[in-house]
């Protein structure tokens, strides 16, 4: 179980080995991993910034949480900050568990949590300059469907 909010890029591949490494009571390993997107091809610069405590208390929190509701071997959550260019790694997120069903629940709750709440400012710079990006409405209604299922 593991947090980790850092400026350089990761290996996926070898993250996700390292997750399972040595551990035969793994079912399943779900990982999703999130990249900048320039949907009309006219993102520079996406940037993220936070506060360190902050950010790492409540992605801890939140991986908590995850581990209360569904019966998982390992996890991990790996979110990048500073400046990033459209096409770089931003973040991932690994969940294992002897069963698919848990592992592909808690990936999701996470991702939703990430995308709407963790403690990220994230900046956008276009040709017309830069501007900071708020929550987006589908955001948050993918993450309230997990209040209801407390």
């Amino acid at each position: 179980m593991a947090v980790r909010v850092q400026r350089e890029d990761f290996d996926l591949g070898a993250e996700l080995a390292r997750l399972r490494e040595g551990r035969t009571d793994i079912g399943a390993l779900v990982s999703f991993t999130g990249l900048v997107r320039d949907l009309d091809g006219r993102l520079r610069e996406f940037e993220l910034e936070h506060y360190p405590e902050m950010t790492a208390r409540a992605l801890e929190g939140i991986e908590a949480e995850a581990r209360a509701r569904w019966p998982l071997q390992a996890s991990l959550i790996i979110h990048r900050y500073g400046r990033l260019a459209p096409g770089e790694q931003i973040m991932m997120v690994a969940t294992a568990s002897a069963h698919r069903q848990a592992a592909f629940e808690a990936a999701e709750f996470l991702m939703d949590y990430l995308k709407s709440r963790a403690p990220f400012w994230k900046k956008e710079t276009t040709p017309e300059g830069a501007h900071w990006v708020d929550a987006r409405e589908e955001d948050e209604a993918a993450l309230e469907r997990w209040e209801e299922r407390r």
